[in-house]
């Protein structure tokens, strides 16, 4: 059952962002059953992500675990736009996917807050920045969440659900309602640089750098000893070749600064990022995917 609602009905949810996380987001919102408006800033990239939705979805149904009418509703009710204002302007929430880099969201969040209905609940995809500090940047604090959800999103079953200062038990609710829809399961943790995932696995990444600086093992090994000896799914930095070790490190450089030295990113990752080896989106990182 859904959490009792004190909230206005939400019917319309629009997805700023349309990477990784925001396609993902997207096409679990409308399989959820809400009318989907996914924004970002150019139409390539906005056709690439309905592309990917609708394979995602199609290999859903060849595999049995999505109906050819769910298939169909949720790409129906699935839209694109590069005109962010006139998406807010009709929405009853707002799920921000953008880089973590606080000023970015901030200027988004002022955007969203001037142009959607007041009612309208602001969520942040974000892995550890504060959602205080975003809230602030709005006249609607209260209606402001963070909401972290895992990649791929349409695989993975859980979201974290963070409250900021002022963040109402109202705007909990109803996020715990948009998850449920989305078939998602929650936990509530306290406002805190790094959240609960994204520390430990921040630090489990960086250790994996560490022992390949080190030579240790190879990265081959160093993940395979991970998977089968700790029962990991993935390997540390299979992982992080898949997040984007760009993302990783901007994580691993806001939790160096807030909670100490044992969060120093490995000079190794650093150096891959510099280089622009960044993992699976630019076809090299830890691992080589360019014949893929």
């Amino acid at each position: 059952m859904f959490p009792a609602a004190r909230y206005m009905e939400i019917k319309t949810l629009t997805v700023v962002g349309a990477g990784i996380m925001g396609r993902g987001i997207a096409q679990v919102a409308a399989m959820g059953g809400y009318d989907v408006t996914l924004v970002d800033t150019e139409e390539k990239i906005l056709q690439n992500a309905y592309q990917i939705i609708q394979k995602n979805l199609q290999k859903g149904v060849e595999l049995g675990k999505v109906s050819p009418e769910l298939q169909a509703a949720s790409i129906d009710r699935l839209n694109t736009t590069t005109d962010r204002a006139l998406a807010a302007s009709k929405s009853d929430f707002v799920i921000e996917a953008v880089p973590e880099i606080i000023s970015l969201k901030m200027e988004i969040f002022q955007d969203l807050d001037r142009h959607c209905p007041p009612h309208a609940i602001l969520a942040t995809n974000t892995s550890g920045l504060s959602i205080t500090e975003i809230a602030a940047s709005t006249r609607r604090p209260d209606k402001v969440i963070g909401m972290h959800f895992f990649n791929p999103v349409h695989l993975m079953k859980l979201i974290e659900i963070v409250r900021g200062l002022e963040t109402s038990n109202d705007t909990v609710a109803a996020s715990e309602t948009v998850a449920a829809r989305m078939n998602k399961e929650t936990v509530e943790v306290n406002e805190f640089p790094g959240l609960v995932t994204s520390r430990i696995n921040a630090m489990i990444g960086n250790e994996a750098f560490y022992m390949l600086q080190e030579g240790v093992a190879s990265a081959e090994n160093i993940d395979k000893a991970i998977k089968l000896g700790l029962n990991h799914p993935m390997g540390p930095l299979e992982l992080g070749d898949l997040v984007g070790l760009d993302a990783r490190l901007r994580v691993l450089e806001h939790l160096h600064a807030t909670l100490g030295e044992k969060y120093r990113p490995c000079p190794l990752m650093v150096k891959y990022v510099k280089a622009g080896r960044l993992g699976r989106k630019t076809g090299q990182g830890v691992y080589d995917y360019s014949s893929k």
